[in-house]
Parts: C-alpha cells; sequence; structure tokens
C-alpha cells in the first residue's frame, strides 16, 4: 500500500501572511437592471431589479439596507470606482461630482434569489433630487448597481430585539414604510406589536402582512410641509404593559424626538431604543456621508 503523502504544514511567514490577510467583505456590487415598475399609492413607485448576479444577493430580511448606484443624465450606466473592494467609497469620493454615481441608500422591500430578482421602493416628491428624478423616467433595461450583502448576518439589519422582548414599538414616515413591511413580516406569529406610519396621502397605506398580533396606525400629512405627526402620536399614546424593544426611522429630527420621549419620559433603556435617521429636513444625502465621515 502507498504510503498517503503528508501535508506540509504552514511555515511562520505563511501562518503570518495567512493571519494578516482581510477577512472577506459581508457586502459586494450586483450590476442589475431595471425589469418592471408598479405604482403602490400616490406618492410611491415600486421598481424591480434584476440580474443574474442578484441570484447571490443574500438579504437578512427585516430592515435590511443597500446603496444604489445611479447614472446621472445621459449616461448609459452609473460610473463607479474601478477598485470595487472595501475602499470603495475613497476612490469614489475624488472622482468629478458631475460624472460619478449618484450614491443613495434604500431598504430592500422584497426579493426572489431565485428569479435574480430586489425591490426598491422609491417615494416620489417632485422635482427635489436626483434619485426621484431618476425613478420617475426609469424604464426596463435601465442599468444600475447595487452594493449589498453576500451573507444574511450582516450590520446593515438593525431591526434585533432582546430575547426578552415582550412587545415592539415601531415608529417611521414614509422612507422608512418598506423596513416596517419588512419588520412585521419577519416578526413571529403573535407578538404584539404598535405601528405608526407617518405617510403624505391616506392612499399611500396599504396592507401590511404580518402574523403578529400588530395594531397599525396610519398618520396622513395630506398635503402639509410639516413632519413629525408620528412624534405627537407616540407621545400621546397609552403604550401596553411589559418590556418593550422600539424601532424609530425617518426623517432625523423626528427620530431624535421620539427617542428623547421614549428614553426620557418613558423610561426605556437606550439599550432597547434602535434609532436611524434616513434623512434630514435641508440636507441631501452627500451631504449626510461627509458629515459621517468627518464625525468618525
Amino acid at each position: 500500500m502507498t504510503p498517503r503523502t503528508a501535508v506540509p504544514l504552514a511555515t511562520p511567514r505563511r501562518a503570518a501572511r495567512r493571519a494578516a490577510a482581510p477577512p472577506a467583505s459581508p457586502f459586494r456590487f450586483f450590476e442589475a437592471a431595471v425589469v418592471r415598475r408598479r405604482r403602490l399609492g400616490p406618492s410611491t413607485v415600486r421598481i424591480t431589479f434584476g440580474g443574474e448576479e442578484l441570484r447571490e444577493f443574500a438579504g437578512g430580511g427585516r430592515d435590511q439596507s443597500l446603496s444604489l448606484f445611479l447614472p446621472h443624465p445621459g449616461q448609459a450606466e452609473p460610473v463607479v470606482p474601478v477598485e470595487l473592494g472595501d475602499a470603495w467609497f475613497a476612490a469614489w469620493r475624488t472622482m468629478d461630482p458631475a460624472v460619478r454615481a449618484v450614491i443613495r441608500s434604500y431598504t430592500v422591500s422584497g426579493q426572489r434569489p431565485e428569479a435574480g430578482e430586489v425591490d426598491i421602493d422609491f417615494v416620489l416628491h417632485g422635482d427635489t433630487g436626483p434619485a426621484t428624478r431618476w425613478a420617475r423616467t426609469a424604464r426596463p433595461g435601465a442599468r444600475v448597481r447595487l452594493l449589498g450583502p453576500r451573507t444574511a448576518e450582516n450590520r446593515s439589519v438593525c431591526f434585533r430585539p432582546p430575547s426578552d422582548t415582550d412587545w415592539v414599538l415601531l415608529a417611521a414616515d414614509e422612507t422608512a414604510l418598506p423596513a416596517v413591511e419588512g419588520i412585521l413580516a419577519w416578526l413571529p406569529a403573535g407578538t404584539r406589536a404598535r405601528v405608526w406610519i407617518e405617510v403624505p396621502r391616506a392612499g399611500d397605506a396599504r396592507p401590511l402582512p404580518t402574523a403578529a398580533d400588530a395594531e397599525i396606525t396610519w398618520l396622513a400629512r395630506e398635503g402639509l410641509h410639516r413632519h413629525g405627526a408620528v412624534v405627537d402620536a407616540v407621545r400621546g399614546a397609552a403604550l401596553p404593559a411589559g418590556t418593550p424593544y422600539a424601532w424609530l426611522a425617518g426623517e432625523s429630527a423626528a427620530v431624535r424626538a421620539l427617542r428623547r420621549h421614549l428614553v426620557g419620559e418613558r423610561g426605556l433603556g437606550r439599550e432597547r431604543v434602535a434609532f436611524s435617521g434616513y434623512w434630514r429636513l435641508g440636507a441631501s444625502e452627500e451631504e449626510l456621508r461627509a458629515e459621517a465621515l468627518a464625525a468618525a
């Protein structure tokens, strides 16, 4: 019998190289194109993106977010850095703003890996920014690029209730409606949930399928420019007994006010309140990204 060939042990130098190798990023870029679009209400359109690479898109559900790269008018596809590893953002910042792709953050509204499809909901609010302008005119075949998860367990899923949670509080505006929809679809059967959602118009309310015991309150601004009706609604609500977990998302000032109320006036522990400012009145996403980078 011929002896098996021994596998040589790694030398110290080889072992050091292995130890120094960076871990694989849980995110990657996906090429995609518009497949179809569907109007969900007076203020929202759902655009479905398709592509062979999206079969490997491994979203974790709930409030899974991604970065969407859009072309400027006249460009056939978004211009992104050649380097698409974790150093992409630094490379993107050095590019000409008039040429480099427009970046916006969105929540995944739906995904079907077997079909290579991902849905994103766009709030249409006039001619106020490059993303809403793109969404108003995008047709099948329009090319984009997504930066999303290659693994379902990733840091872009923020809704993570502790095991001792008795009930869930969700408060959001229209920009976080897809995240609320994903959370409600994920909640186990019978979970008690109190939900407040502020939207531009009453027609933007829609069924949100869930097995949870959810009480959903829709708050329509109906043409008013004032944001924050959700803050007053939560302040005036009688909340259930027990240990809650709160998830807050939407306009930054409203989210901060809600968090102060829940922690300072309702006595919730800070660790039991997840919050995210999806946008801020008077600021573009480029400005918010620059501020976050400067703070870091």
